[in-house]
């Protein structure tokens, strides 16, 4: 009996799949990986098979979100995608060739404003090797921006602290319970760290995005000496309704 081996699901977190990695010189990529569409409009991503075969595409839709620590989650019986329309739902890609793919949005009228956030799931039929059957999938993120009054909101529920192995780590839990994606990182959000009155120490984390109406964690690393109570200060610039916060921990 054969097997199906599914290689990997991608969800904008590389261009392809190489052939080594899929076995057999199999491979598949899309371009772009996340598509922002305003209202009813359209745009296209472009569907390529870098392998030695020829591939078959299954394209279906599906809801995305993201875990707490931000990876990417294919959500299939999510409603959140029922306003993205995807052409052909099927089709057929020599080797070294590329295909087009046509994403449209028709929101409702009952759409609520802000960022509304699918999936275009691209799926190649198994293919047959000897005995080991390949699948890939790859995920494109379609943002829907519906216009109206838009809403940012951060609440920052708690911080605490962990040994990492060369550092401490800070995880602060925000929430946002605003209606537009919120990217983080750089010298947007930062946590200052104070002993005593005196600032010693100011974070930043790494880059990430904090969906609509969802939790994430985001983490600093503080490599210094200092021990004991600390004050931790969250800052966001420019300032969102709702984040500022100070809270003491102990190192």
């Amino acid at each position: 009996m054969k097997r199906l081996l599914t290689a990997v699901v991608l969800v904008a977190a590389a261009a392809s799949i190489s052939g080594a990695a899929a076995g057999g010189g199999i491979g598949l990529s899309a371009s772009p990986l996340r598509v922002t569409l305003r209202g009813a409009s359209a745009s296209v991503i472009t569907v390529r098979n870098p392998g030695r075969r020829a591939l078959r595409v299954d394209v279906s839709r599906a809801g995305f979100a993201r875990s707490l620590r931000g990876r990417p989650r294919v959500e299939p019986g999510r409603e959140d995608a029922v306003w993205l329309r995807l052409r052909p739902r099927r089709f057929r890609i020599p080797p070294g060739g590329k295909a087009t793919l046509h994403v449209s949005a028709r929101p409702s009228r009952r759409a609520a404003p802000g960022d509304h956030l699918a999936l275009a799931l691209l799926t190649t039929r198994p293919v047959g090797v000897h005995r080991v059957r390949v699948r890939m999938r790859v995920g494109v993120i379609v943002v829907l921006h519906v216009r109206g009054r838009l809403v940012r909101r951060l609440e920052a529920r708690s911080l605490s602290v962990r040994r990492g192995a060369s550092a401490r780590l800070l995880e602060l839990l925000l929430v946002n319970r605003g209606n537009v994606t919120e990217r983080l990182g750089g010298d947007r959000l930062r946590l200052e760290l104070a002993r005593k009155g005196r600032l010693f120490a100011t974070l930043r984390p790494r880059r990430r995005e904090l969906l609509p109406h969802s939790a994430g964690i985001v983490e600093f690393a503080y490599r210094g000496r200092v021990r004991g109570d600390v004050v931790a200060r969250v800052e966001l610039r420019p300032v969102v309704r709702g984040l500022r916060r100070s809270f003491h921990v102990r190192f």
